[in-house]
């Protein structure tokens, strides 16, 4: 509908309107260490879940259903070899706790650094040096093949993806030659937007001050 669009349009204009490219990047490094090293499941899925609510704030367009098939392609992949305390049993395939947990480890771990790539890399983002510029020319293709996956579809699957890398390699208002200057102005971070990217930050590596509780206080 017009009016959800409109809404997301807002949030994404005062989104792109807080941060600088450049901090969003290194507040984006800075959480995902919490993710990848997070020791329980139940955290990472509270990180994917608040990962996922930053994009839905900063407009980013996401399909449910699509992230929900590929979790569960994810779990049903990583059950195939079963380990662990047995579940539940159909035949001879046997649902398992071990390949439960662990496929659902990985599955909401990889959602989660897409949702965490789409909130923080935009593709204004420069980074000093010929490395940096082909480093940062990657990422923001990576920020529009994320944009425009919608546009992907089941009937005419290979025909999208090739008409999607032609506009991506045709158009120059949105993707820069390494070695070409930007056409993107930079924007600057104030102190909302960075007292905001501290906030995600400290939310981010929240379920590791459990962590420490229990480590340190076992008894308790």
């Amino acid at each position: 509908m017009k009016i959800f669009e409109e809404f997301r349009n807002r949030r994404q204009q005062v989104y792109e309107g807080l941060f600088s490219a450049r901090s969003l990047c290194i507040a984006g490094f800075l959480m995902m260490p919490a993710l990848l090293f997070s020791p329980n499941i139940l955290f990472r899925v509270a990180q994917f879940l608040f990962f996922w609510f930053l994009a839905w704030l900063s407009g980013k367009k996401n399909n449910p259903l699509i992230t929900f098939l590929i979790i569960l392609f994810i779990v049903a992949f990583n059950l195939i070899i079963p380990y662990g305390r047995v579940l539940y049993s159909i035949g001879i395939f046997k649902i398992t706790l071990g390949a439960l947990v662990a496929g659902l480890q990985r599955a909401v771990t990889l959602e989660g650094l897409i949702m965490l790539s789409r909130v923080t890399i935009r593709r204004d983002l420069r980074i000093p040096g010929g490395f940096g510029e082909l480093i940062g020319e990657s990422f923001r293709i990576f920020a529009l093949i994320m944009s425009r996956k919608q546009r992907i579809t089941r009937k005419n699957f290979i025909g999208d993806i090739d008409q999607l890398m032609l506009e991506l390699s045709g158009d120059g208002s949105e993707t820069i030659s390494p070695g070409q200057p930007s056409q993107v102005p930079a924007r600057r971070t104030g102190t909302p937007g960075f007292i905001i990217l501290v906030l995600m930050v400290l939310l981010a590596w929240l379920p590791w001050a459990f962590v420490l509780m229990e480590f340190f206080l076992p008894g308790k």
